[in-house]
C-alpha cells in the first residue's frame, strides 16, 4: 500500500512547546477549579494536598505564561484575520459539515480567534495572577484590588477552559489535525483541503528546493 505524500506542519520543538503548555493548562484548570468551587475542592488534590496545591498553582501558571509567550511570537504573524478568514467564519455550519470555505492560509478563522483570545486570557491572568500571588506580591496591593484581581482571573480562566474545549473538539472532529501535533505531519490532501493556500505555499517552497539542488554550483 503506497504512502500518502506528507506535508512538515511543525517541527519537535513547537510540539514540545504545545504539549509543555497543554499540560500546565489541564493542571491549572483542575487547581483552579478547585480553589474557586467548593464543589470541586477534591480536585486540590492534583498537586497532592490542598496546601502544596496554592504554592504549585501559580508557579504553573508562570511555566504557562513563558510556554505560550514562546508561540505567540512564532506564530503571530500568521494569526492576522483577513477577509478570507470573515468568509469562513460566517460559513462555519458548512465547515462542520466537511465544506470548506475561504482560500485558508496556515488557520482559519476559529484558530486565529483562539489564538487572540488565548493571548489576551494569558495577559489578564499572568497580571491578575501576580496581583494576588501570596505572600510574594499581594502584599502591596489593597485587599480590594485583590478581590477585583481574583474575580477577572476566575472570569478569564473560565472564557479561556471554554475556548479551550473548542478547540479540542475542532480538533478531534477534523480527521488528521491532531496527528499534526504528535508526529508533526499532515497529509497534501489534509493540506489542500483545510488550508490550500498554506498548502500552495509549502509545495511551491518544495519544488523551489528541489530546484536548488538540481541546479549545478
Amino acid at each position: 500500500m503506497m504512502k500518502k505524500p506528507l506535508l512538515q506542519r511543525y517541527s519537535r520543538s513547537e510540539r514540545i512547546n504545545h504539549w509543555v503548555v497543554a499540560v500546565c493548562f489541564v493542571l491549572l484548570a483542575i487547581s483552579g477549579l478547585a480553589f474557586f468551587y467548593p464543589a470541586f475542592f477534591w480536585l486540590s488534590n492534583v498537586f497532592g494536598t490542598p496546601q502544596l496545591a496554592r504554592m504549585i498553582h501559580p508557579i504553573v501558571g508562570v511555566v504557562m505564561f513563558v510556554g505560550f509567550t514562546v508561540q505567540f511570537f512564532r506564530y503571530f504573524r500568521h494569526n492576522f484575520i483577513n477577509k478570507e478568514d470573515v468568509k469562513w467564519m460566517l460559513a462555519v455550519r458548512q465547515v462542520l459539515k466537511g465544506h470548506e470555505v475561504g482560500d485558508i492560509g496556515k488557520y482559519n478563522g476559529g484558530q486565529k480567534a483562539m489564538f487572540w483570545v488565548m493571548t489576551l486570557c494569558m495577559l489578564v491572568m499572568v497580571v491578575t495572577g501576580l496581583i494576588a500571588w501570596r505572600p510574594y506580591f499581594a502584599p502591596h496591593f489593597s485587599i480590594p484590588v485583590i478581590r477585583l484581581a481574583l474575580l477577572f482571573h476566575a472570569w478569564s480562566a473560565t472564557i479561556l477552559i471554554a475556548s479551550i474545549i473548542v478547540h479540542v473538539y475542532a480538533a478531534i472532529w477534523v480527521r488528521g489535525t491532531i496527528r499534526a501535533m504528535i508526529e508533526g505531519v499532515v497529509t497534501q490532501h489534509w493540506a489542500k483541503k483545510h488550508h490550500p493556500r498554506w498548502y500552495r505555499e509549502m509545495m511551491q517552497k518544495a519544488e523551489q528546493h528541489q530546484t536548488e539542488e538540481k541546479t549545478p554550483e
